[in-house]
Order: C-alpha cells, then structure tokens, then sequence
C-alpha cells in the first residue's frame, strides 16, 4: 500500500446517482466514511430495525417510497441507513446539511429531484442531517417533497422529534429510534475495520487492552470506535517505518507487522 489506508482499485467508490456519499470514497477519506456499510446485513447493531419484516427492511427490499426520520445517539448508522436505502434502491443521493442550508437550498434540492423525475430519472433520496436545527419554515419547505413523493426523505436527529420536528413531517414520516451501540457491537465494527480491504487490510492489530479502552472510549459510537485506531495506526506506521530505516543495511530480515497500539515491530521470520 502506498498509504496506511489506501482503497484497492477494485473497491466500490461511489453511491449510485452521486451525491456527497459518493464523492467521500477516495483514499484520504476518513476510515470511518469508507468502512461505511453498503447493505442493511452489513450494518452492526440494530436488530430491531434488520430484522426480517421490519419497516425499514420491508422499504429497502420492497423499493417503496417512504420517508423516515432517523431518531438516535452520534455514531449509531442514521447516515448509513440514508446511503444504503439510496444504495440498494438505485435512488439519487442528494445532501442538505441543516447548519449551512436555508430554505433556499431545499426548495433548489427539491426542484431538482421534481425534474429528474419528470425527465424519467431516477427518484432521489434527499438526506437531512441534524433536521431539529432547521427552522419551522425550513421544515415547512420540505413538506411539498415528501407529500408528493418527489424526494425520498431521510431527516436525521440526534433531538427528541416529537419537540424538534414540525408535526405535518412526522406524520407524514416513518421514525425509526436508533440505540447506542453496545460493546461487542463496537468489538465487532473494530475488528471488521481492520482487516477489510477498505481500510489496512490486515497490516495492523490491535491487542486486547488496547481494545477495551477502545470500547470504553467509543460509548457507543461507532465512528469514534473508528477515528481512534485510524490515528494510532499512522503513527505507528511512522515510527515502524523510522525504526525501519534507521536499521536498514544491518538487519535484512523481512518487515514484520506493526501494533497499531505500540509501533513495535512483529518479526514475521523464525
């Protein structure tokens, strides 16, 4: 690899139709954006939301069109679900960030996705992050979208929606709560991670104290669970490759494989 967490060639870079998702799958992306899960089987944590029959999994299998509000903690899979129900739908992905967007920028979204269908394209899956920081008259302007079904809606919040959220668009929403992950959950994303060609496809370990002080750092979240290692394993590649150097000419002995938790070298020859 040419970096710590280079993406192969061969790997998937994007959700279909484009959208920011999409763009966020090259190699400098965060660990935690590409270990991104691509299916609902794949997501950790959730049973209650995988589960066979369930809504979400009878609306992504059914290809419905339905609009959901994501109700859960930091780290939990509100944006995951956004992208896979996008993903495996064959919609467009289109996002609104409700700290930067006005009301502007969702009628211009909205727009958009009225005229690609109108065009015979495909529906559009419109991704609202943070929805209890929009304004009254910023929800207001998604309504005519999710009324009638020109975007698919998936409004995310980390706020009580009954207090946050104007009530025509919780109606007029499935909402889906979303639950800390637990620690073999958080065990379970760790370990994926570092053995998935998406990210150091297993040119690290991490020991087991190292990870349960991961799991105790994580509370829950399964992107902290992944920024962590991320950090630890470039400067353990750093130093591994220093000491590397430094000794180079003396010891011709192959690499080992470095600790993502101590940087010292594993000698892989007997």
């Amino acid at each position: 690899m040419d970096s710590l967490f280079d993406i192969p060639e061969h790997a998937s870079t994007g959700v279909p139709g484009g959208g920011s998702l999409g763009a966020n799958t090259h190699a400098s992306a965060p660990l935690a954006v590409r270990m991104r899960p691509r299916t609902l089987d794949e997501l950790v944590g959730q049973a209650q939301l995988r589960a066979a029959g369930s809504p979400l999994r009878q609306l992504i299998e059914g290809d419905q069109s339905m609009s959901l509000l994501l109700w859960g903690p930091p780290g939990t899979g509100k944006t995951t679900i956004a992208s896979i129900v996008s993903q495996q739908t064959q919609r467009r992905f289109v996002e609104v960030s409700a700290v930067a967007a006005g009301v502007k920028e969702v009628r211009a979204a909205i727009d958009a996705a009225r005229n690609e269908l109108a065009g015979g394209g495909n529906e559009t899956v419109l991704f609202v992050d943070e929805v209890h920081r929009f304004t009254k008259a910023q929800q207001d302007a998604l309504l005519p979208g999710v009324e009638n079904r020109w975007v698919t809606l998936v409004a995310a919040t980390t706020e009580n929606p009954f207090f946050s959220v104007i009530s025509p668009l919780l109606s007029r929403s499935l909402l889906l709560r979303l639950e800390s992950l637990t620690d073999d959950d958080i065990v379970a994303v760790a370990e994926q991670a570092l053995v998935d060609e998406r990210g150091p496809a297993g040119a690290f370990e991490i020991d087991d104290d190292a990870q349960a002080h991961l799991v105790r750092l994580a509370g829950g979240d399964a992107r902290r669970v992944l920024t962590y290692p991320e950090a630890a394993a470039g400067a353990a590649r750093s130093r591994w490759e220093r000491a590397h150097r430094s000794r180079h000419g003396r010891d011709r002995r192959g690499p080992g494989r470095p600790c993502a938790t101590t940087g010292r070298a594993t000698s892989t020859t007997t």
